[in-house]
């Protein structure tokens, strides 16, 4: 059966998935800068599982059920503190840089975030949902090429509620790399568009960073500028992670 590949570029796109028949579908999502990068990062180093929600209240209401869990997250790209959160700052923000194996090694961490929790709590229903990231990109589409998902469905989380570039190009990354599987099938022109981004911007993905909104706005924070480059490495991790039906983010089984 020929299989159908398609990108959704911003969240009004991902918003209405709670009323899409996802059962047969493969979501991947994508929040280059930061959310998913993060997750990958964590659960590289150690982490037992991510749990993301939308909201703060979610994560605080989350937080009591768990004791032992960790809370992060943002709101405007910073770190969520004690005003926003009746009192209690989140331990950690949405860098991926503070995410080490010190503080973070078998440890449950709640979190929520402005965009890239959302589209994953919008995929809940999809047969899977695989954390997309550039960090982890091979390894994604080696777990597509194995398994070749009839329907796959690549979601950008974009920035506040407009489409993104950096998760556009990440996506055209994946939609490049597994291009020979899905050119023979149904792709849509999102699908074609975000490949075509990307070819243009692939010789050097820290540069092209400058003209992303979310980029130029980390760029100019020195304690969060590093970010940048730290997310758009390729293939640093060599596992995949996926939500569960559940809603915990943790590394799938090779």
């Amino acid at each position: 059966m020929p299989a159908n590949l398609e990108v959704l570029f911003a969240p009004a796109e991902f918003a209405v998935l709670a009323k899409r028949d996802l059962t047969r579908t493969v979501c991947v999502v994508f929040d280059i800068l930061r959310a998913t990068s993060t997750m990958m990062t964590a659960l590289a180093n150690g982490a037992a599982e991510m749990l993301p929600v939308a909201e703060i209240d979610e994560a605080l209401t989350l937080h009591r059920q768990r004791p032992g869990a960790l809370l992060g997250g943002e709101r405007h790209g910073l770190r969520i503190t004690a005003g926003q959160a009746g009192g209690r700052d989140f331990d950690f923000g949405n860098s991926p840089r503070e995410y080490t194996r010190e503080r973070v090694q078998g440890k449950t961490i709640v979190m929520t975030t402005t965009n890239g929790t959302r589209a994953l709590r919008a995929c809940l229903g999809a047969q899977k949902t695989l954390i997309g990231t550039f960090l982890g990109l091979r390894a994604v589409a080696h777990w597509i090429e194995r398994e070749r998902p009839e329907e796959l469905l690549l979601v950008c989380s974009g920035t506040i509620d407009q489409t993104s570039y950096e998760d556009t190009l990440a996506a055209g990354a994946l939609c490049d790399l597994i291009w020979p599987i899905y050119s023979a099938g149904t792709f849509s022109d999102s699908a074609q568009i975000s490949r075509q981004v990307f070819s243009f911007a692939r010789g050097d993905l820290l540069k092209v960073m400058q003209h992303a909104r979310n980029g130029r706005r980390l760029l100019a924070i020195p304690d969060l500028c590093d970010d940048v480059a730290y997310c758009v490495q390729r293939d640093t991790v060599d596992f995949v992670a996926a939500l569960s039906p559940a809603g915990a983010v943790r590394k799938l089984d090779k």
